[in-house]
């Protein structure tokens, strides 16, 4: 099992850069806006194998340029160091 984010200021960075909390929920989230479809696919494929090798799986939705991603670790209900390494390896590939 997963074990929760014992440092909360490892948010803050992403935080700075454009993620948020979800309300109600031990979550961050972000839209990511591309300018075309085929760049918005083509990052959800990067993000996809990177999802992969940490063998964590992002909540997303997609609707032509625009990727509304949401980050949380279901093993411990709620944010883990998993989620901040996802989200700082999307915002560097986006």
């Amino acid at each position: 099992m997963t074990q929760a984010l014992s440092d909360r200021s490892a948010l803050d960075p992403l935080l700075a850069n454009g993620w948020t909390l979800v309300q109600g929920r031990d979550a961050i989230q972000k839209s990511f806006r591309f300018k075309t479809f085929t760049q918005a696919w083509g990052w959800m494929t990067q993000m996809a194998i990177q999802a992969e090798k940490l063998n964590h799986h992002p909540e997303w939705f997609n609707v032509y340029n625009r990727v509304d991603v949401v980050l949380t670790t279901h093993d411990c209900d709620g944010l883990s160091d998993l989620d901040v390494k996802l989200a700082g390896r999307m915002d560097a590939a986006a």
